[in-house]
């Protein structure tokens, strides 16, 4: 397994600024290189492009992203959400085609590369975060004490209902348990759902609060709290195209769509935080076409 090595950085707001300028500069910097060669080149795909991507980005994606970048390209989007390292497991066992990975923890990224995994990726790219929140029910007959005391307490009082995704497959159940852990709250005071039920569990009154990240409970007006300055979890998001992928140069069209203006401006709208993107791997293994969305010198 190849050694993952930073290859390239850029700020997603300094794009966006850039391109909104015209984006013209002759200093060589990768940013002013990103900017120009993705506005002048048009995003053109074919055929279905098939994206498998953490569950807590379904809206982003089924809302926004995918029909959007269906239009602008002429391609077929079709998208599959559940938890990362469920996906994982999918592609390794080759249940679920897919051309484009896009998961919330570099975890799943690294159990995809090396001959161990099957070299499914030689590289991802790091572009977003979200921190991890208690999301409640306003209803709930609890909601008062969520907002009022610790947590802590309030998620053990008798009756309270509490869900998050299990830690087994999603790494928002992994992060979830860490909080419990750093607690010293036992698992047993969560009830474990798959991702893609846990927002309309809690919406349907089903629970009273979950474990989410704050994106995606912005997206969709859920009320949160935060876990406290001692809990620094968060949603690390990835993107990567992968090795045999059935259609590639479809999955690129995606990728460079996602980092377009038209898909920063999408994920800023669902909360995602935007970081600057840097590249694990090597230089050549980044399909060309991604170099300057990458900001890959």
């Amino acid at each position: 397994m190849k050694k993952p090595v930073v290859v390239g950085a850029v700020g997603l707001a300094s794009t966006l600024l850039l391109a909104g300028c015209g984006g013209s500069n002759n200093s060589g910097g990768s940013t002013a290189t990103a900017t120009t060669t993705s506005a002048a080149a048009p995003i053109t795909a074919s055929g279905k492009v098939q994206i498998l991507y953490a569950g807590s980005l379904a809206n982003l994606m089924e809302h926004d992203i995918g029909p959007a970048f269906a239009k602008a390209s002429g391609a077929t989007y079709e998208g599959t959400g559940a938890g990362s390292t469920a996906l994982v497991t999918e592609i390794k066992g080759k249940v679920r085609p897919a051309d484009v990975f896009v998961s919330a923890s570099t975890d799943a990224n690294t159990g995809l590369m090396g001959t161990a995994n099957g070299d499914w990726e030689d590289w991802y790219a790091t572009f977003a975060t979200a921190p991890l929140v208690i999301g409640y029910n306003p209803r709930s007959k609890f909601a008062a004490d969520i907002k009022s005391k610790p947590w802590q307490q309030v998620i053990t009082e008798t009756g309270f209902l509490m869900g998050s995704t299990d830690p087994k497959l999603d790494p928002k159940g992994k992060l979830a348990a860490q909080a419990l852990t750093t607690a010293n709250i036992p698992s047993s005071a969560v009830q474990v759902f798959p991702e893609e039920q846990l927002v309309g569990r809690l919406q349907a009154g089903q629970l009273d609060a979950g474990f989410f990240y704050s994106s995606e409970a912005t997206e969709v007006g859920i009320p949160t709290i935060p876990l406290g300055a001692a809990y620094k979890l968060k949603a690390t998001y990835t993107v990567s195209v992968l090795n045999n992928a059935p259609n590639s140069a479809g999955g690129i069209a995606f990728v460079r769509y996602l980092f377009s203006n038209a898909g920063v401006a999408f994920m800023k709208k669902h909360g995602l935080q935007l970081q600057p993107i840097t590249v694990t791997g090597t230089k050549s293994d980044v399909p060309s076409a991604l170099d300057a969305p990458l900001g890959v010198k």
